[in-house]
């Protein structure tokens, strides 16, 4: 038997074509689909080219291998609308699945119609009823994703394309951010660690001091995401990598930027740093980008890592440090690792449950990253946190309501303890901060997800 669900958007101001072109643009596919349900492994190749494939993982762990193909095709370049595309399964979990898109002009708008029809093997029809689920979680998120993005377009549509280089664009924010400044129109060149590079990437080495200076000579903006991964035991080895894998790339790319100042050419560099500025335990006071760093380690780290940036700063290049809180994401992070948890019904706060906690949403802090980008007025620090910060207890709460679990149970202190070392569970997990969205507000970026409940039932694909 095969089923078909069908969902359709609204977009306003915005026509058929240039919709259509938007799907056909890098970074398209990663940014439509939702790592709670899929993973993109290797995208289509830009412009929809008939026959080309895309490579997936879709379900829970590490998923099963899906292969795709764009079969049918009508573009504003072969004539009138309406315009669209069709994606068929070549291998998968299905016996059929085929994914129509549809872009419909409409008076001073444009509607977008998908349809996805599918059927099962008979061995496997027993749960369609959780795939039919699953689809129609899909296509609402793809539907939100779509007009968010879009109506970020609108809001810049006077921004001229720039050259962006991006250091970690592997990584859990990387990744979003690469697809969704190509999504935009800019060209993004990846910072790579290899002696040979093929298109769309710059070599560098920070633990050598080497990178391709004459290749950064072509570019606008330098967004600086890589660094060690803080999430391990707080050993002396660890803590080492932490502070110098941060400062010693920072400064290498502070210092190329720097020296290519007196081309004329501007140039921005924006760094990543964290709400470790602040101090590990800060009470109850809001944060905002002009107090002092406080004390610890990761206190001493951004203090290290803003500082680095400082010959960039002093030759004149546009420099803003993104002070990020805890990112919420289904594809890795700190959301990522309690949701088995909750999902098993054994989540709760961590300790307490009364330290404040300064998150985001994934797409959020992208945006933020973007604007800081786009916008040659704005520099220095600016607080990467969501305007409603949460206490831990109320973050229990909220996930499990979102996942419809219960969350009595409470991890004791020790917990994080075990896995991170007392100071690491003290400087991470059990952290309280409550940072201000004020600056990132009046630099014009309107929070997509404001709230904790709109972040996790979008992250994790529950319908609002």
């Amino acid at each position: 038997m095969v089923r078909s669900q069908t969902r359709q958007t609204l977009l306003p101001s915005v026509n058929a074509a240039a919709v259509f072109d938007w799907h056909g643009r890098p970074g398209a596919m990663d940014r439509l689909t939702p790592a709670a349900l899929a993973r993109v492994v290797t995208p289509a190749p830009a412009g929809l080219p008939l026959g080309a494939h895309a490579r997936l993982r879709v379900g829970p762990g590490p998923g099963l291998p899906w292969l795709a193909a764009h079969t049918s095709r009508s573009s504003p370049d072969q004539g009138s609308g309406p315009y669209g595309f069709i994606d068929e399964q070549l291998r998968g979990p299905f016996s059929s699945w085929t994914h129509h898109h549809l872009f419909i002009d409409h008076p001073d708008a444009c509607v977008v119609r998908e349809e996805v029809a599918w059927r099962l093997p008979a061995a496997l029809r027993a749960g369609s009823g959780a795939v039919q689920t699953m689809v129609d979680q899909m296509l609402a998120y793809r539907s939100r994703q779509l007009r968010d993005d879009l109506a970020w377009t609108a809001r810049h549509k006077g921004t001229a394309p720039l050259t962006v280089a991006v250091s970690g664009a592997s990584g859990l924010v990387g990744r979003q951010l690469t697809a969704f400044l190509a999504s935009q129109g800019h060209r993004v060149l990846r910072l790579v660690r290899r002696s040979t590079v093929g298109a769309g990437m710059i070599a560098w080495s920070p633990d050598d001091d080497r990178i391709d200076g004459e290749a950064l000579r072509e570019v606008d903006v330098v967004v600086h995401l890589a660094g060690e991964p803080i999430g391990k035991r707080f050993t002396a080895a660890h803590k080492e990598k932490i502070l110098t894998s941060r400062s010693r790339s920072t400064g290498l790319l502070a210092r190329t930027l720097a020296s290519l100042a007196a081309d004329g050419r501007k140039r921005a560099l924006v760094c990543a740093s964290a709400m470790g500025w602040y101090g590990a335990d800060t009470g109850d006071e809001v944060l905002t980008e002009d107090q002092s760093a406080g004390v610890g380690l990761l206190a001493e780290v951004c203090r290290a890592w803003e500082s680095a940036a400082d010959p960039a700063r002093s030759a004149g290049v546009r420099t803003v440090h993104v002070r990020t809180g805890i990112v919420q994401s289904a594809a890795g992070g700190q959301l990522a690792l309690q949701l088995p948890i909750f999902r098993a019904g054994l989540g709760g706060p961590l300790g307490s449950g009364a330290q404040w906690m300064s998150w985001i949403s994934l797409d959020d802090l992208v945006e933020l990253y973007a604007l800081a980008v786009v916008t040659p007025a704005v520099s220095g620090p600016v607080n990467a946190a969501a305007p409603n910060p949460v206490r831990a207890e109320e973050y229990a709460q909220v996930l499990a309501q979102v996942l419809h679990r219960p969350h009595a149970l409470r991890v004791p202190r020790l917990g994080p303890e075990v896995l991170l070392g007392r100071e690491g569970a003290r400087e991470l997990a059990l952290a309280n901060n409550r940072m201000s969205a004020e600056r990132a507000l009046g630099w014009g970026h309107r929070f997509r997800h404001p709230t904790l409940t709109e972040a996790l039932r979008h992250e994790l694909c529950r319908e609002f």
